[in-house]
């Protein structure tokens, strides 16, 4: 579980509602309004369905899933994988490699090992695994897009709620005492769609591309580790190439675990 993710929601959550409930005369119940939250949210999903096939909005549930459920590589130990696949391929020949691929738990690795092992030409290689790396940016970019999407709406049709609940208030001018609560429901979608969008939606789209970065980085790394393999470059060469990928802070460890 992604810790960040899931304290962050926490904390922000948290900290509106002690705003709230320390404010005078500060009431949850005054907070609540079922017809704002009908308008704000579902008109933020009925504009991001629109924008989408349904197929792809539907699935706006799983993608919520990787912003807390998401395991990056470790690219420390990705390198020392790699340089120790490069020592065995060295000592041993690349059809040494084929006997460690069941131990491998990253399909990807295992994708260019076998390749590699198969006598494939370097260059197709390298084209499959880039291919690989562009379908998954596709896939991702259209699950950081469904987020994007509600980010910019939701704002929009709160104020649109915003809008209802005033022309409601103004229908009702002959009585003074319903301007007073009329115009703190009319305001509450207002707030609806900036929380939704500045605490759910926006977040949840830059989390998505913070994970997508890192993977495509642990993807690049073992493009470039598998073509130096192929390659027959010797081991502590492949290491020190990969190595430029990372910290220098963490090159010793890395440099340790390989």
């Amino acid at each position: 579980m992604d810790l960040a993710s899931v304290i962050g929601l926490l904390m922000g959550v948290a900290f509106i509602l002690m705003a709230i409930l320390s404010a005078p005369g500060g009431s949850l119940s005054a907070f609540i309004d079922v017809a704002g939250a009908l308008v704000t949210v579902g008109g933020a999903l009925a504009a991001t369905i629109i924008c989408f096939p349904l197929k792809k909005t539907l699935g706006i549930f799983g993608v919520s899933k990787n912003v807390f459920f998401n395991k990056s590589d470790d690219v420390r130990e990705l390198i020392a994988l790699i340089v120790s696949l490069a020592e065995t391929a060295r000592r041993e020949g690349l059809l040494a490699l084929e006997a460690k691929i069941d131990d491998i738990d990253n399909s990807f690795i295992v994708l260019g090992i076998q390749m590699a092992v198969d006598g494939t030409q370097p260059e197709m290689i390298e084209d499959i695994m880039r291919n690989e790396m562009d379908a998954i940016t596709g896939r991702h970019k259209d699950g950081k897009a469904l987020f994007e999407q509600i980010g910019k709406t939701a704002p929009a049709f709160g104020m649109i709620g915003t809008l209802l609940g005033l022309i409601l208030m103004l229908g009702n001018m002959d009585d003074p005492d319903a301007l007073g609560p009329g115009m703190a429901v009319a305001m509450i979608t207002t707030l609806y769609g900036a929380v939704l969008a500045n605490l759910f939606a926006i977040p949840f789209a830059e989390k998505l591309g913070f994970i997508h970065k890192e993977e495509l980085l642990a993807m690049e790394i073992t493009v470039r580790g598998i073509m130096a393999i192929q390659s027959g470059d010797n081991p502590r060469v492949i290491e020190q190439k990969l190595n430029t990928f990372i910290a220098p802070k963490q090159r010793d460890s890395a440099s340790k675990a390989a």
